[in-house]
């Protein structure tokens, strides 16, 4: 064949067709890609290795099921979804602090709240973890 003769697409849908994609127009080769990539694909089964530390995670599982399922007939714990100074319907936009409650955008920060959490202890145990303390050993007297 003459390389400037146009090959036409081996589906005859009318356009031309590429060596490299088995003389198929671009439109052809990608629905024909599309058909065998979707070939079902098989896996090999996986064989269960079943270890003492599965046994003890499903007894702990079954456990807390036991649990859940005494507790489901009591009172059901409601997210909480109202400030906790002034009782304001927070929904979404509420703020966490690190005390543990949940507050309005006015009551967000820890000085108008009277949070009780120690941030300056937090602070002072963060550098001290992350600035260890190197002593060197004593030199010996000559």
């Amino acid at each position: 064949m003459d390389p400037d003769v146009p090959i036409l697409c081996a589906n005859n849908c009318g356009f031309f067709g590429n060596p490299s994609t088995n003389n198929l127009c671009s439109k052809c080769y990608k629905d024909s890609s599309l058909t065998n990539s979707k070939a079902p694909i098989e896996f090999a089964p996986v064989p269960k290795i079943s270890t003492e530390v599965d046994e003890e995670e499903e007894e702990e599982e079954e456990k807390e099921g036991e649990v859940a399922s005494s507790n489901s007939g009591g009172a059901k714990e409601k997210p909480k979804n109202r400030c906790s100074f002034c009782n304001k319907k927070v929904g979404l936009t509420g703020f966490k602090c690190r005390c543990g409650d949940l507050f309005c955008s006015l009551h967000r920060y820890s000085d108008e709240h009277r949070c009780v959490f120690d941030y300056r202890g937090q602070g002072r145990d963060a550098i001290a973890k992350a600035n260890p303390i190197v002593k060197a050993d004593k030199m010996e007297k000559i």
